[in-house]
């Protein structure tokens, strides 16, 4: 089965073809114009989405080596995301599957994070999958690929959104959580002790201290001692975020007696994040996958792959003639949006 995944939720325009085989293409067609307001403004991403999409499909399937008759089921992101950039992907998902009479699923945009996975990996189930992104950060037990039961969530800012406007304060462009991660590497973790919220309790997350508590440090300090010190600063930064992370997926596995977890989400390509999930795995006998850096931020391969595990759940058959009964969405997603 060739499966078209086409995601759109915030301001990445991408487009994958998926089979048996392997990813057969996966296009992503970033949009520059967000770091001159450091974020993304949704009106102008969503006009970007509607510039982009045609020609991202087409070169996902001339990669491919493949035309739109060959492909056998179209997945789209239905959410969460952005509202005017969802209905770019989803309008344009509709009229392709319309014209061309091809099945249609709708994919959720977290779960697919977590399939990412699968792209590489085979999984076994249960596991326990933490999902870090700048608009989630969730702690999730699967008892299947099928049930899912959120166990543990931001109860304000999710770690993404702290890399970033923290590394605004810093003085770097968005996305800066990305440049974080490089200027850490060459910087001392325990040059200072920001705070690590509610690292002993329970399975939620908090971020908002941390930010407020980089602000007043930056605030008594020059900036020339800023830019002495921006590698150690952003290493100290890295350190409380990801210390967090990696201690709640600790306590979630412990806590549920698995010892299997995924990392997803954009910020599962920290670096500093990837190496204390391994320590941690290895202290523990644990088995910790995570995905391709290609297969963390947002992209259209985790959209088909989803939808392949999706149809995995019945017979593809029935499902199939179910799907061609009416070109519609058909919302399979494991949780709501």
């Amino acid at each position: 089965m060739n499966i078209l995944g086409i995601e759109s939720s915030c301001d990445d325009t991408a487009a994958s073809v998926l089979n048996e085989t392997g990813v057969l293409s996966n296009i992503i067609a970033s949009q520059s114009i967000h770091i001159q307001y450091g974020g993304v403004v949704p009106e102008l991403a969503s006009r970007a989405h509607q510039r982009n999409i045609s020609q991202t499909v087409e070169q996902a399937l001339s990669e491919a080596q493949l035309g739109i008759q060959d492909i056998d089921l179209i997945a789209a992101t239905q959410g969460p995301g952005l509202m005017g950039s969802l209905l770019v992907g989803l309008s344009f998902a509709k009229g392709v599957s319309l014209a061309h009479q091809i099945p249609l699923v709708g994919v959720n945009h977290m779960d697919a994070h977590i399939f990412a996975n699968t792209i590489e990996h085979k999984l076994e189930f249960p596991l326990i999958a933490l999902t870090v992104s700048g608009g989630h950060t969730q702690l999730s037990k699967l008892s299947d690929p099928y049930s899912l039961e959120i166990i543990g969530q931001t109860r304000d800012d999710a770690a993404g959104e702290a890399f970033d406007k923290i590394g605004k304060l810093l003085g770097l462009n968005y996305p800066a959580g990305p440049k974080i991660d490089v200027l850490s590497r060459e910087g001392n973790p325990l040059f200072h002790e920001f705070p690590k919220g509610l690292i002993q309790e329970g399975l939620d997350f908090s971020f908002s201290g941390l930010k407020t508590s980089v602000l007043y440090y930056l605030q008594n300090k020059k900036n020339a001692l800023i830019t002495q010190y921006l590698n150690d600063i952003c290493a100290s930064v890295s350190h409380a975020i990801t210390e967090v992370l990696v201690t709640k997926l600790e306590r979630a596995m412990q806590a549920h007696s698995i010892p299997r977890a995924v990392l997803a989400g954009g910020v599962s390509a920290n670096t500093m994040l990837r190496e204390k999930a391994a320590e941690m795995a290895e202290k523990n006998k644990f088995t910790i996958y995570k995905p391709s850096f290609s297969y963390c931020t947002d992209n259209a391969a985790m959209i088909a792959a989803t939808a392949r595990i999706m149809l995995q759940n019945e017979p593809s058959i029935s499902h199939m003639q179910r799907l061609k009964e009416g070109f519609g969405i058909h919302p399979y997603s494991v949780q709501p949006d």
